[in-house]
């Protein structure tokens, strides 16, 4: 059996990466983050025209069809750049849940406008993870009220996806709530404080006492952070390298001392088979559902760790340079710390992977 990626996946991962490398420098991410812009209209508009905005989205809709697999791939090749747009929660949590509870009339409504990139969707469920006391959403008829936290793409968004305390899911019109910036240690990433007080609300009917697509869209959102870790720390990886190689002292490159080649080939090592972790917990979510959560736990879990060795590891490979904004590793080293956190840290995931396989 061949687990290699397809001809189709290939083209997709290099078309992708190319138009990423040339549209998305590190010039652009520095002055995005100075600015708070988390979403750049004109990088965003080249990756519509790539189909990365319907990627999981059916043909019928004016999506591209494709599956999670493929998203994952184009998560991997945005953190690889760190990419300041829009895309965990609006193309890949979002469509999810309206493919798997929404209604005909929801799905016609907005899947089309999603695939198209005129409307950005939020997705606000970390209060289904794990919450403060004074957090959580509370539904009454057809309002909301309560507070959202780390609610993903949501000072950006045209309509926000909700969680409430039962796990119900709810469409809501950014026009109709209060939305306060979060600043976090990411800058390249949109995340908001949502309240709502009284709001109108949208049910999607196939959440009603049916947590399937919530756990989906948490599933998929895991798996798709850990693809942008992984691309993240693939390019550290690879800038240490380069830069070992160029670095000289006492006569020599750094990268001929045993030391640093140990720091380098340790980060490879650790790196290279937590791509097929993330490869196969994509491809569970719908080939092999009963390991889609299990999967997802580990993915997030082990590429936080992961991640966050490889951050740390290219940065001492640089030495005092690495701490400049010259070099901007700490873009990448920002992002791997703030992938780590969301939607549950490891100690989280862990310990619901457990839960998953009877353990407690």
């Amino acid at each position: 059996m061949d687990f290699a990626l397809t001809e189709e996946q290939l083209m997709l991962q290099e078309s992708i990466g190319g138009y990423l490398g040339s549209a998305c420098p590190l010039d652009s991410v520095r002055e995005a983050s100075k600015s708070g812009d988390t979403h750049l209209p004109a990088i965003a508009a080249g990756l519509t025209e790539l189909g990365t905005a319907g990627i999981l989205i059916p043909e019928q809709f004016g999506g591209v069809g494709m599956g999670f697999l493929e998203a994952a791939l184009i998560s991997e090749a945005l953190g690889r750049v760190i990419a300041p747009v829009s895309f965990v929660a609006s193309s890949v949590m979002a469509p999810t849940a309206l493919l798997g509870a929404g209604s005909d009339e929801q799905q016609d409504a907005w899947l089309p406008r999603v695939s198209s990139g005129e409307v950005i969707i939020g997705v606000g469920i970390s209060e289904q993870i794990g919450r403060r006391e004074t957090d959580g959403i509370f539904a009454n008829n057809d309002t909301l009220s309560g507070k959202a936290m780390f609610v993903l793409d949501g000072m950006d968004a045209d309509l926000v996806i909700i969680a409430d305390t039962e796990g119900q899911l709810y469409l809501v019109q950014a026009s109709d709530l209060t939305r306060n910036k979060l600043k976090t240690v990411d800058r390249t990433r949109s995340v908001a404080e949502i309240v709502l007080d009284k709001t109108p609300a949208e049910i999607l009917p196939g959440s009603i006492n049916n947590r399937n697509a919530l756990d989906d869209m948490i599933n998929a959102g895991r798996i798709m952070l850990s693809a942008d870790t992984l691309g993240a720390a693939t390019a550290m990886l690879e800038q240490a390298i380069e830069y070992a190689k160029e670095r000289r002292q006492f006569n020599r490159v750094i990268g001929s001392f045993q030391a640093v080649k140990h720091m380098c080939s340790e980060m490879a090592a650790d790196l290279e088979p937590c791509r097929s972790l993330v490869w196969y917990a994509a491809h569970a979510i719908r080939a092999i559902p009963d390991e889609a959560t299990l999967m997802a736990c580990h993915a997030k879990a082990h590429l936080a760790e992961t991640g966050q060795f490889v951050a740390r590891k290219a940065t001492e490979v640089h030495g005092g340079m690495g701490f400049t904004d010259l070099l901007g590793l700490h873009y990448w080293f920002k992002r791997i710390g703030f992938n780590r956190q969301l939607l549950g840290a490891p100690e989280v995931v862990r310990e619901e992977a457990a839960l998953a396989q009877g353990w407690i």
